[in-house]
């Protein structure tokens, strides 16, 4: 097990929580949790297709919440909604790495633009709030030295990842310009309930897990021996929610990730054991896939146990049984 002891989530009692992307993955999730522990809420999403939102992630809660369907590029709509609230998380991304060196454009006007309006209406309208921003591992391309800490230095292989790099700069430098509360939680290979598992645009572990759950083969390129640091979306939203009320969190970045990895491979195999289903193919790399491998990721996650007292609950196969659970009883809603 990675979990050596559990954790102490604060209590939001009262809190008024905006969470832009809140219609998927991450977003969802989070929203959840944090209506679980107190928090008004609020959900900010634009249901693009291209960035996996989904209405199914909140009907058992959308009459808890409030759901406002609007762009993060809409700089009017986000000014109107920041007004008067708490806590800003941004899980506002488009979020494709092969797409992004396709459609570079988009991805720069959600990704960067989307975010640099999220930023000047908390400037203008809300500068109290506490702003956490999701970052990627993605951001620091091949790996230099072992572990990948928050100082290795950050040279992203496609377009996506150079603009979540970018925005995550947005983001610390309104903190230090503005004396904004702003803080940024970088995320690797999350997957769980609420996943987007019909595309690989949304994360491989989740198309992985979608493939099984259809009894489907699961390619892997090569032999899958690139290393990974993984985290079960429960692990993710609860360091979100702990960056979010630390003060030690203000101007920092953070990894949120598994204290161990495991490679490609394996995370299929691992995957086609829990679901009972689906089979594991060895292809050679697409040359466009290729071109954007970074090839090992091992990363460290003591900064973020240290400032903001995180400790990941969720080993592979737990959170494997956990998703396959999930799914088993709406399928035809995500597929």
């Amino acid at each position: 097990m990675e979990a050596s002891s559990k954790i102490n989530l604060p209590d939001l009692d009262g809190q008024r929580v905006l969470i832009t992307g809140g219609l998927g993955f991450i977003g969802s999730n989070l929203a959840h949790k944090c209506l679980e522990l107190g928090a008004e809420v609020t959900v900010y999403d634009c249901l693009d297709p291209r960035s996996g939102g989904n209405m199914h992630n909140v009907h058992d809660i959308k009459n808890s919440m409030n759901i406002i369907l609007n762009d993060i590029r809409n700089f009017e709509g986000i000014c109107a909604c920041i007004i008067n609230k708490d806590v800003l998380f941004n899980c506002a991304a488009y979020t494709s790495h092969p797409n992004s060196m396709k459609e570079p454009l988009i991805d720069i006007d959600v990704n960067c633009k989307g975010v640099i309006n999220l930023l000047e209406a908390a400037r203008r309208f809300n500068p109290e709030i506490k702003i956490v921003h999701i970052g990627t591992s993605t951001q620091i391309g091949k790996m230099q030295y072992s572990p990948i800490d928050e100082f290795h230095p950050e040279f992203p292989v496609e377009i996506y990842s150079a603009n979540k790099s970018a925005s995550e700069k947005y983001v610390l430098i309104y903190g230090s310009a503005y004396h904004m509360k702003t803080t940024v939680v970088r995320l690797a290979n999350n997957y769980g309930p609420r996943s987007n598992i019909k595309s690989p645009d949304f994360g491989f572990m989740n198309f992985f897990i979608g493939l099984a759950l259809q009894d489907k083969d699961i390619t892997v390129f090569g032999k899958g021996s690139q290393m990974r640091n993984i985290a079960y979306v429960e692990d993710s939203v609860n360091a979100l929610i702990l960056a979010s009320q630390s003060e030690k969190s203000n101007g920092e970045v953070f990894f949120a990730v598994s204290d161990t990895q495991t490679n490609v491979a394996e995370i299929a195999q691992k995957i086609v054991q829990v679901v009972g289903k689906g089979r594991v193919r060895y292809i050679d790399w697409p040359k466009e896939r290729e071109a954007i491998e970074i090839g090992d990721a091992v990363i460290s996650n003591e900064k973020a146990k240290k400032f903001i007292n995180w400790i990941p609950q969720y080993e592979l196969v737990k959170g494997l049984f956990e998703t396959k659970n999930y799914f088993n009883s709406c399928l035809d809603k995500y597929i």
